[in-house]
C-alpha cells in the first residue's frame, strides 16, 4: 500500500463531508444521487468476489461488512464498525444509499443480472443490506451466466 492509502480518516472529517455537506448540496435528491454514485464507484472499482468486497469496505472506511444470510436470489449483508457507530450517534436518521448502490452494482456484475439493494437500520449500531437479483434478464431470457 502507498503512504496515502495508510492515512487514517477522522470520524469528524468524514461525517462532516458525507453527512452534512453532501445532503446540503444534493438536497431532496441526496439518496437517489448517492445510490447512483455508489453504482458508478462499483464500476470503477470492481470486486471479483465477496472477499474482495469486504476488503474494499474496510479500505474505504465504510465499515465491516459480513454476510448474514443467503437464500436463492437474495443475500443479506450487515455493515458495522466504529466509524459507522460514531456517525449514527451524531445522526440516527442517516441513510446508506451510497453503500447500497455500490453493493447492488457489485452483485450485478458478479451475478451478471439486474440487482437492487435495500438498506435497513438495525436496532444495534449496524445497517443491513438486502440484495435481490433477477435470475432472468428484462427480456425473459436466462441470465448471461446461466446461458454460458
Amino acid at each position: 500500500m502507498t503512504e496515502q492509502n495508510e492515512l487514517v480518516t477522522s470520524a469528524f472529517g468524514y461525517s462532516l463531508i458525507r453527512d452534512e455537506l453532501l445532503p446540503e448540496l444534493l438536497g431532496n435528491h441526496t439518496n437517489e444521487i448517492l445510490y447512483w454514485a455508489g453504482k458508478n464507484l462499483a464500476r470503477k472499482h470492481p470486486c471479483q468476489n465477496e472477499g474482495e468486497l469486504i476488503h474494499f469496505f474496510e479500505k474505504a472506511d465504510w465499515g465491516t461488512l459480513q454476510l448474514t444470510k443467503q437464500k436463492g436470489e437474495e443475500i443479506c449483508l450487515e455493515l458495522s464498525g466504529p466509524l459507522l457507530e460514531s456517525r449514527l450517534k451524531q445522526n440516527e436518521a442517516l441513510h446508506f444509499t451510497l453503500e447500497a448502490g455500490f453493493l447492488a452494482e457489485q452483485f450485478a456484475m458478479m451475478k451478471q443480472c439486474q440487482t437492487e439493494a435495500i438498506q435497513h437500520r438495525l436496532k444495534r449500531n449496524a445497517v443491513q443490506f438486502t440484495l435481490k437479483w433477477d435470475a432472468k434478464d428484462p427480456y425473459g431470457l436466462p441470465s448471461r451466466k446461466a446461458r454460458s
